[in-house]
């Protein structure tokens, strides 16, 4: 297939979580599929859809290993990881017509635009019980000093050094004058840990032919092993559920004083995390009360560039703006839209005695952490039916996860459980250990779904995980709880309901469905 265009995706995730879908082999499909996106997670807010086919992972190709060699290459990546990924139609099409992928024909694209002009890295080591992993080397009549010996597996390796690289910087300090005894002065003077700034060859002759500079501030950050945080929130009857405080004798603005279930804990905004940016805009000169009116001219959606502890001390010893991450994102990470939608004003709806809402058919993915008395809910079902739904306790694991009461459970650990018998499902969550996910929906979502006969870890034509219905929908009852109740079909009441079991715990078993 001429010219077919892979996206280069690179994704970063936070300590304890994940980068936000499965990866999947399955019956009657070529690849290494997407599946089971979680929304807001990583993989979504970067463009990767349900369907697509992971053909790189790290710049190894991926199409004729096996499923578990694959897992391994994403989980040995660390917080970040670089996909290759073709669109389901591309792929099958590149399949039927016998194209040898890992030959790309065209240049990569980044969500559909050519592939940016090459840029400097940042590479941040940490020593380790062992030496760094790399020496340094001059090439007479050449001017710099190169990467050499760079020992696989190593922490330099892992931190994104390779042969070759010409060194420009130590943290954020220019070098290409200095002797090569200076330069290895400066970096055992660093301590146990220190940031480079490097080019490849193909990047140092881009800069040269241009006659440009060669700067941190044009390099990219996808190599740093700490990563800033883009936090997108929607604001809920009681705003954002958070604080911003300026700290004493610290630089910056601070998220403190979260509230449990409000919209900034959902997103994944942390205690103490430090606000970089609102909507891209830079506020680490603005005052207190300049930021706090950014946010509110912001509307009822914000986006937040927030750096943890460890990203903000390495950012500092780098001396480089965590900006570098937003442009990243800008050129290879976000959905072409994100930037305008986030910005754009909600469109006005007209005054009209009834209105037709949209509700979206999207599963929840819940993820849990067993307490001493469980995960706080209860797994019931209905004498002689498939299928299982659940009794959440207040206050338990489960409801903090986000389940509730009636939900539908469709997996379990990225084991489908539709068709399994109560026993069945039973048994697998109590092998499950001590963390647990589940993939539910509403009563009302899951029975309009499966009305169109779709599956619904699979998209629906031309859609993933996102199909629209009307219901009327008054000004009077426009509370989302209300329309759930309105929208859910008659099931059957409590007392024609026989109680099989209720366990508080689960768990998957390994397969061909991996949680990345």
């Amino acid at each position: 297939m001429a010219g077919y265009k892979p996206k280069v995706i690179s994704l970063t995730k936070r300590p304890g979580q994940t980068f936000g879908f499965f990866l999947r082999v399955e019956h009657g499909e070529e690849g290494h599929l997407v599946r089971c996106l979680e929304m807001g997670g990583p993989a979504e807010l970067a463009g990767i859809k349900d369907g697509d086919r992971i053909i790189r992972v790290n710049g190894t190709f991926t199409d004729e290993l096996s499923h578990s060699v694959v897992v391994d290459l994403v989980r040995n990546s660390g917080a970040s990881v670089t996909f290759h990924i073709l669109d389901e139609a591309s792929y099958k099409q590149a399949k039927a017509q016998g194209v040898n992928l890992s030959k790309p024909q065209s240049a990569p694209v980044a969500n559909g635009v050519t592939k940016q002009a090459p840029k400097p890295k940042l590479c941040y080591l940490v020593k380790s019980s062992s030496e760094y992993g790399f020496s340094l080397r001059s090439v007479k009549g050449q001017q710099g000093l190169f990467m050499t010996e760079v020992i696989p597996g190593s922490v330099a390796d892992r931190a994104g050094v390779k042969v070759n690289d010409r060194l420009m910087e130590v943290n954020g300090e220019n070098i290409e004058d200095s002797t090569h005894d200076q330069v290895v002065d400066k970096i055992r003077l660093a301590g146990s840990s220190f940031m480079f700034l490097l080019v490849d060859e193909e990047t140092d002759r881009y800069y040269q032919n241009k006659h440009m500079k060669i700067e941190a501030r044009l390099a990219t950050a996808n190599h740093l092993p700490h990563k800033p945080c883009l936090i997108k929130m929607t604001k809920g009857p009681d705003g954002y559920g958070f604080l911003l405080k300026e700290e004493p004798k610290r630089r910056g603005h601070f998220i403190r004083e979260i509230d449990r279930g409000s919209p900034a804990e959902r997103a994944g905004l942390k205690d103490m995390d430090r606000l970089v940016a609102v909507d891209s805009q830079e506020v680490d000169s603005c005052s207190h009360e300049q930021v706090v009116d950014r946010i509110r001219q912001s509307g009822n959606n914000c986006c937040l560039l927030v750096v943890d502890k460890d990203a903000d001390r390495m950012f500092e010893q780098g001396k480089v703006s965590p900006m570098l991450f937003w442009d990243d994102m800008k050129d290879s990470n976000s959905p072409p839209s994100y930037t305008e939608a986030i910005n754009l004003p909600a469109p006005v709806q007209p005054s009209t005695p009834v209105q037709k809402r949209e509700e979206e058919l999207k599963p929840k993915l819940c993820k849990m952490e067993k307490t001493p008395v469980g995960y706080g809910f209860h797994l019931n079902g209905i004498q002689g039916v498939y299928g299982h739904y659940v009794k959440v306790v207040k206050g338990g694991a489960a409801d903090r996860a986000g389940l509730e009461d009636e939900d539908i459970v469709i997996e379990v650990n990225g084991v489908n459980v539709e068709q399994s018998s109560h026993e069945e499902a039973v048994e697998i969550i109590r092998n499950s250990g001590s963390s647990l996910e589940m993939l539910v929906a509403n009563r009302s979502v899951y029975e309009q779904v499966k009305a169109k006969d779709a599956t619904i870890t699979r998209p629906l034509p031309g859609e993933t995980f996102n199909v629209q219905v009307h219901t009327a929908d008054t000004p009077e009852s426009s509370d989302e709880g209300k329309h759930r109740e309105e929208a859910r079909p008659e099931t059957p009441t409590e007392q024609a309901r026989e109680r099989i079991s209720s366990v508080s715990s689960t768990s998957s078993e390994d397969g061909v469905d991996e949680r990345l």
